[in-house]
């Protein structure tokens, strides 16, 4: 009789342990909710996580607050997401440089993978070559041949050590066969800022950032990273198309969550998001900054993320780009 009993007491424990987490979760979110960005304001994942934010506070009924976390190529930013409680109140705005991040770093405190939960994929952005405007290079091939004559190595800025314009360096660099020096920054803001005031010689950032710069007349695009033009800059070619057969490196950002995040606030999150992703308003902001809205499943998320660990976990091994 008192077995009976002890199994009914339980049995109401896991029922009312139900019934308030269901509570919780209905009345989320019930305070301000933080959007983590990985690097410092300025660069294509901060621009991108504002236009969100903003326009994300409105149906939740609650501020969005976007917090620059950089540093470590994305991966403090990332673990400071995973450590924190998962109710749904503080997102990461992730993106490509996480999953090769997964490979460059051998001592991670978080597993990308296994730890977030892929909410949507925001927007693909593709990168471009660009290069300060004083340079007397007009093109591609003028330019390696400039990088080949010059000594001591050119140098090339990246928001990070494991980013994929750090990869992108390296691979251009094997490819041509050239020597250029890396040198890391915390976010494409203060990366922009030097190269406009000729401290590095080029970049390999996403168009974001760089594209009033480039209008302005104050850096030259050379080329863009991905299979197809930018319809943001129409006239500038690919690498398949300047020279390199084949290169198709481009970079996506999308919103994560703590693993335990519970499935109905990731399923009111996808919702909201994806019907301001999809909106039109949103979509002509998007294109305005060179980028593609996406909007896509949480499940496509991840299979965006398990594919992209695999390929660039070749590529960083190919490059032997490691850190502890």
């Amino acid at each position: 009789m008192k077995s009976f009993v002890r199994l009914g007491l339980c049995l109401a424990i896991v029922g009312l342990g139900l019934q308030m987490g269901g509570v919780q979760a209905q009345s989320w979110p019930a305070k301000p909710i933080t959007l983590v960005v990985p690097f410092s304001p300025g660069g294509t994942t901060d621009v991108l996580a504002r236009a969100l934010a903003d326009r994300l506070q409105g149906p939740l009924g609650q501020p969005v607050v976007v917090e620059n976390k950089p540093g470590a190529g994305a991966t403090l930013g990332a673990a400071a997401v995973a450590r924190a409680p998962a109710d749904g109140y503080t997102l990461l705005m992730g993106a490509v440089h996480h999953t090769i991040a997964t490979s460059v770093y051998k001592k991670l405190s978080y597993s990308f993978e296994r730890d977030f939960a892929p909410i949507t994929t925001v927007a693909l952005v593709p990168n471009v070559w660009v290069i300060n405007a004083a340079t007397p290079a007009q093109d591609v091939k003028s330019m390696v041949e400039l990088i080949r004559r010059t000594q001591p190595a050119m140098t090339y800025g990246s928001n990070g050590v494991g980013t994929l314009q750090h990869l992108i360096g390296t691979q251009l660099s094997e490819q041509f066969g050239v020597s250029l020096t890396h040198v890391p920054y915390k976010g494409s803001g203060p990366l922009t800022t030097d190269l406009i005031g000729g401290q590095v010689h080029m970049s390999f950032d996403t168009i974001t950032p760089v594209l009033p710069h480039i209008k302005a007349g104050k850096l030259r695009a050379l080329a863009v990273t991905s299979a197809k033009r930018s319809s943001a800059l129409p006239e500038v070619p690919t690498l398949d198309e300047a020279a390199v057969k084949g290169f198709d490196m481009g970079t996506w950002f999308g919103v994560l969550a703590p693993a335990a995040t519970p499935k109905e606030v990731l399923s009111r999150l996808h919702r909201e998001m994806v019907a301001i992703i999809r909106s039109p308003e949103f979509g002509q902001r998007m294109r305005d900054i060179g980028a593609e809205p996406i909007g896509d499943t949480s499940e496509e998320m991840a299979q965006r993320i398990a594919a992209d660990t695999a390929r660039y976990a070749q590529l960083v091994k190919k490059a032997r780009v490691t850190l502890d």
